[in-house]
């Protein structure tokens, strides 16, 4: 693409960009491959190499040789995945497969990046053949089943509508997540920082001018109750499953200094929800209210209801010096674990120990923009995706109800201080 670069930046999910690195966890699908940076992608899917396998570098006299070896998918541990990608003097690419390259999906080419336009070839055949040039992005996409591509109807979406929005959030009439995942949240963009989160932005590749900060995919609408607060899915509502994707645009990454390191005591599943064993005042990141009783002995007596000071803290609602102290229960002997869903009216026996904020602040730094300064008043879309069969009055009537119990929900468990405007206009 008569580029020229002096350094790549080699991305664990099997691919090399050129003049920017990438942080985003959006899907890795052909609208990102396409409007993103410089992209050279062997494998272009959702890797883990940090639980499994690893990425090599080796540097020679003519080439410099890339490989994800052994390195599983985030979603399905088993799918490995095995490839190599040489990069020569003479400006030759090649890309070499083991035995082993099992993706549930991916992307396979090259991308000159912000394009729109997509050559596909059939990978099986390029050392057979000579692939026409010219100045868009050529390559292969790959999937065992059909497909979800949020970057592309999000780009759809601002075709018609202004960038007026933090959050879309997405209902279908058919399954788009993976098996296991029941709805979920990506961050295209954070500008805060000291609450786990890095820095960066990629909201112009799905089509906003810089304000759209997340995506929210809460999938099939009919396995949403008709009654919003109907509990269903363990101790959850539709409303604290709102709580909790919605809230991932902040929430919860935040570590705290025990002595001399940082602990992720407070986090449980996928370090991404609070802990089984943190009182969080019954969050709707996943958290339980637990009761001390004394002599090691505590009890559930809460769950999923609400945002905590510490979560109102880290979304920018409350200042540091109003988040009372907290505690987790350590040691634990009962037989639960940190990632275990919430739930009600469990024993627990373990160690209390107390956490303040200024622990959090120690391991994690200083929220900013601070709550003094932090946006407080938040927009989303909704979107209703369907596929074949046409949208009915009673779906929009549900997704109605949905959406106005959900801005009085999120007032309600912000205690007043923040305000999410669930409109178009």
């Amino acid at each position: 693409y008569a580029g020229r670069y002096s350094e790549a930046f080699v991305n664990s999910d099997g691919n090399v960009t050129f003049g920017e690195e990438e942080h985003a966890s959006s899907d890795r699908n052909v609208a990102r491959f396409l409007t993103g940076p410089p992209r050279i992608a062997p494998v272009f899917d959702d890797l883990d190499p940090s639980r499994a396998g690893g990425v090599f570098r080796l540097v020679d006299r003519d080439a410099l040789l890339l490989t994800w070896c052994d390195v599983p998918e985030f979603d399905v541990p088993a799918n490995r995945v095995n490839v190599q990608l040489r990069l020569a003097a003479d400006g030759s690419i090649d890309f070499v497969y083991g035995t082993t390259v099992a993706p549930a999906a991916a992307v396979v080419g090259l991308s000159p990046g912000e394009t729109g336009i997509f050559s596909p070839v059939d990978v099986s055949t390029v050392s057979s053949v000579t692939i026409p040039g010219g100045s868009g992005a050529v390559g292969e996409r790959f999937a065992s089943s059909q497909d979800f591509d949020s970057v592309a109807l999000s780009r759809k979406f601002y075709e018609t509508h202004g960038d007026d929005f933090d959050q879309l959030v997405i209902f279908t009439n058919t399954r788009t997540t993976r098996r296991g995942t029941f709805a979920f949240e990506f961050t295209v963009a954070n500008e805060v920082s000291g609450i786990g989160v890095d820095i960066y932005d990629s909201s112009r590749d799905f089509g906003s001018r810089g304000r759209l900060r997340s995506v929210v995919d809460m999938d099939v609408l009919t396995r949403f109750p008709d009654d919003p607060r109907q509990r269903f899915l363990g101790e959850n509502n539709t409303l604290s499953l709102m709580g909790q994707e919605c809230g991932h645009r902040w929430l919860a990454f935040l570590e705290f200094k025990d002595g001399t390191i940082n602990s992720k005591e407070l986090l449980g599943r996928d370090d991404a929800h609070w802990s089984f064993f943190f009182d969080s005042d019954a969050s709707s990141m996943e958290g339980n209210d637990i009761e001390d009783l004394g002599n090691g002995v505590f009890r559930t007596v809460g769950a999923v209801s609400r945002y905590s000071a510490l979560d109102q803290y880290a979304m920018g609602l409350r200042a540091e010096s109003d988040v009372p102290p907290m505690f987790l229960v350590t040691r634990v002997s009962s037989g639960q674990n940190p990632g275990d869903a919430p739930r009600i009216g469990v024993e627990i026996r373990g160690a209390r120990k107390d956490v303040r904020i200024t622990d959090i602040v120690a391991a994690s730094g200083t929220r900013r923009p601070d709550a003094a300064s932090a946006q407080k008043v938040f927009r989303q879309a909704f979107i209703y995706v369907v596929a074949q069969a046409r949208e009915t009055t009673d779906d929009l009537n549900k997704l109605e109800r949905i959406r106005a119990a959900w801005e009085t929900f999120f007032s309600e468990s912000t205690e007043g201080r923040g305000t999410m405007i669930a409109r178009l206009r």
